[in-house]
C-alpha cells in the first residue's frame, strides 16, 4: 500500500465521519426539539417503547445520543429504569439504519447530492431547510468518502500479510475483540460498520471474515453510555448495565448460532454480489432478534443490573449528590438537556429542603433536651446542605451557559434562588441550635411560658417549609397563597410573643440574658418564615415559565404545521 494511498485512507475516512455528523447534527436540529417529548411522553408498554428509541435513533442517526439521552432522562427521574430497558433495544434496532443507507450503493451519485445539500444550506435562508440541506450534503460526503476508503483500500487484496491479518477474524474472540476496541475508540457503531462495509466494497474482507467483528462492535458502541454514566445516579449506572449486558447477551447467542449453523452463508446468498448489504443484513438481524429473544425478559435484565450493582447501605452519611449529574453537560448530545437540568435541580432543592426541615426541628428538640450527638447530627446535615448549595451554583452555571430557550434559563437560575435561601434557612436552625448549646452549658433554662411559645413558632415555621415539600411541577398551583398565610401568621405571632417578652423582663420574670436569646431565637424563626415565602414564590414563577415554554413550543408547532 502506497503513500498516497494512505493518504486517501485518512481523507476518506475523514469524509465518512464528517459526513456523518453532519447528518447526525442536520436530522438533530430538524428533529430533536421533539424527541424530548417523545420520550417524557413513554409509557410502560414495551413496544411503544421500542417504537420510539428506534425512531429516535433513525432520525438522529446514533444509538449514542439516543442511550445517553436516556441514561439522563433516567439519572433526572424523568424516565424509570424499566421504561429504559424498551428505548436501549429500540436504539439497538434504529442505529441499522445507517448500514442500509451505505448498502444501497450510491456511490456515482454522492457528489450531486452533496452539492443539492450545500446549496440548501448556502443559498436559501430558513433555518428548517438549512438543517435538512445539512442532512442531504452530510449524505453526499459521506459516500465519498465511502469511495475513497474502499478505492485506497484495493491495493490490501494482494498484500498477503494484511489478508493474513483478516483471516484471523474468523477466530470468534479475535474478531470480537477488534470490533469492540475500534468501536470504543470511535464510539460509534454506525461509523464502525459503515467502516468495515467500505473495506467490504474494496474486496479485502468478507463477511465469514467480518460476522465476528461485527458482533463486537455492538458491545463497543456501549462505551459512549458508559462515560456518560460516570458521576451519576445507581439507577442511570443501571441504564448502562442494561445497555451492554444486551449487547453481550446478543453477541454470545449469534456467536453460538453463527459456529452451529451456517448463519453466515445463508445471508451471503440473500445479496451474493453485494458484501456490504450482507455486513449491513447482519447487523440488522443481530439487533432485531436479540431484541425479539429479550423482549420478555426486560424486567430480568433489570433485575441483573441490581443484581451487578446492588444499592449501598449508609449512602445518607455521605454527602453525595442525589440527583445532579454534572455528566450531561460533558457530552456533545443536549437534545432534551434544559428539561433533565430543570429536573434535577427541582429534586435536588427537594432533597436540600428535607434536610432543612429536619435541622429545623432538631434545633427546636435541643432546646428543649439537649443532646451532644444531636447537635454533631444537626453539624452535618449543615455541611451537607452547604455542600448541596456549593453544587447547585456550579450546575447551574454549568447549565446556564448551554443555549436554552429563554424560559428554560429562568427557570434554572430561579432554583439557583430557591438554594440559597435554603442555605439561609439552615444557618438560621444552626444558630438556634448554638443558643441551645450555650443555655446547657451555662445551664440557664428558659420558663415553661418562654418555651411554648418558641414550640409554637417552631411549629409553624415547619409547617411552612413542609407546604414547600412538592412532588411535581403541578403542585406549584396555589402554594404561594398557603405559604402566605402561614407566613403572616408567623409575623403576627412573633409581635405578639416579644411584646410578652417585654412584659415579663419588665416584672423581672426572665434574665436580660435569658431575654436576649428568646429574642434573638423568635427572630431567626421569623426568618425562616421569610425564606420560605421566597421559596414560595420562586416555585411560582418557575411554574410560570414553565407554562410560558409549553406555549411558545404549542405555538411553533402550529406555525409549522400554518407553514
Amino acid at each position: 500500500m502506497e503513500l498516497t494511498n494512505l493518504f486517501a485512507l485518512l481523507g476518506g475516512l475523514a469524509l465518512f465521519l464528517y459526513g456523518m455528523t453532519m447528518m447526525s447534527n442536520g436530522l438533530e436540529l430538524a428533529a430533536g426539539n421533539k424527541m424530548k417529548s417523545i420520550l417524557e411522553k413513554l409509557t410502560t408498554n414495551r413496544f411503544l417503547g421500542v417504537g420510539v428509541g428506534a425512531l429516535i435513533t433513525a432520525l438522529i442517526q446514533s444509538s449514542s445520543a439516543t442511550t445517553v439521552m436516556t441514561v439522563g432522562f433516567v439519572n433526572a427521574g424523568l424516565m424509570k429504569l424499566e421504561n429504559a430497558v424498551w428505548v436501549i433495544m429500540g436504539a439497538n434496532i434504529g442505529t441499522t439504519i445507517t448500514g442500509q443507507l451505505i448498502a444501497l450503493d450510491i456511490t456515482a451519485l454522492a457528489p450531486v447530492i452533496a452539492f443539492i445539500g450545500v446549496a440548501l444550506i448556502a443559498f436559501v435562508k430558513n433555518k428548517k431547510l438549512d438543517a435538512i440541506g445539512e442532512i442531504i450534503a452530510g449524505l453526499g460526503i459521506l459516500f465519498m468518502g465511502m469511495e475513497m476508503m474502499s478505492s485506497a483500500m484495493a491495493p490490501l487484496r494482494s498484500s498477503p500479510e494484511f489478508v493474513s491479518i483478516v483471516s484471523n477474524f474468523e477466530n470468534p474472540l479475535i474478531g470480537i475483540l477488534v470490533g469492540a476496541g475500534f468501536t470504543a475508540i470511535i464510539q460509534s457503531s454506525s461509523a464502525s460498520v459503515g467502516i468495515l462495509q467500505a473495506l467490504a466494497m474494496s474486496g479485502v474482507i468478507t463477511l465469514p471474515s467480518a460476522i465476528y467483528v461485527l458482533f463486537g462492535q455492538n458491545i463497543g458502541t456501549c462505551i459512549t453510555a458508559v462515560l456518560a454514566s460516570i458521576g451519576t445516579g445507581r439507577n442511570a449506572k443501571r441504564t448502562t448495565i442494561i445497555h451492554l449486558s444486551f449487547n453481550i447477551i446478543g453477541t454470545i447467542i449469534f456467536v453460538i448460532i453463527s459456529m452451529l449453523t451456517p448463519f453466515a452463508h445463508i445471508m451471503q446468498s440473500l445479496t451474493p454480489s453485494n458484501i456490504p448489504a450482507q455486513i449491513a443484513n447482519v447487523h440488522t438481524v443481530f439487533n432485531v432478534v436479540t431484541t425479539i429473544l429479550l423482549l420478555p425478559f426486560g424486567k430480568k435484565l433489570v433485575q441483573l443490573a441490581y443484581i451487578i450493582l446492588p444499592e449501598k447501605e449508609g449512602l445518607e452519611d455521605k454527602m453525595t449528590l442525589k440527583y445532579l449529574d454534572f455528566g450531561i453537560f460533558e457530552n456533545d448530545y443536549h437534545i432534551g438537556t434544559s428539561a433533565i437540568a430543570n429536573t434535577q435541580l427541582f429534586n435536588e432543592t427537594q432533597n436540600m429542603l428535607n434536610v432543612a426541615i429536619d435541622n429545623v426541628r432538631k434545633s427546636f428538640e435541643l432546646m428543649i433536651d439537649f443532646k451532644e450527638e444531636k447537635f454533631e447530627k444537626l453539624q452535618k446535615n449543615e455541611d451537607y446542605i452547604n455542600y448541596l448549595n456549593k453544587n447547585i451554583v456550579d450546575f447551574t452555571t454549568n447549565a446556564l451557559s448551554i443555549e436554552f430557550p429563554i424560559e428554560g434559563s429562568q427557570t434554572i437560575g430561579l432554583f439557583l434562588k430557591v438554594s440559597a435561601d435554603l442555605e439561609r434557612v439552615g444557618d438560621h436552625a444552626v444558630n438556634i441550635a448554638l443558643r441551645a448549646k450555650n443555655l446547657y452549658e451555662e445551664n440557664r433554662h428558659f420558663s415553661h411560658e418562654a418555651m411554648d411559645e418558641i414550640g409554637i413558632m417552631s411549629s409553624l415555621c415547619t409547617n411552612i417549609l413542609d407546604e414547600l415539600r412538592i412532588l411535581n411541577y403541578d403542585e406549584f398551583k396555589g402554594i404561594v397563597d398557603k405559604v402566605d398565610v402561614i407566613e403572616d401568621n408567623i409575623d403576627k405571632t412573633h409581635y405578639e410573643f416579644s411584646k410578652r417578652q417585654i412584659e415579663r423582663l419588665k416584672k423581672k420574670e426572665c434574665t436580660t440574658e435569658n431575654s436576649v436569646v428568646f429574642t434573638k431565637t423568635l427572630t431567626d424563626f421569623e426568618r425562616i418564615g421569610d425564606h420560605g415565602l421566597n421559596i414560595a414564590e420562586s416555585f411560582y414563577k418557575i411554574k410560570e415559565a414553565v407554562a410560558a415554554m409549553k406555549m411558545v413550543k404549542s405555538q411553533n408547532e402550529d406555525l409549522e404545521v400554518a407553514v
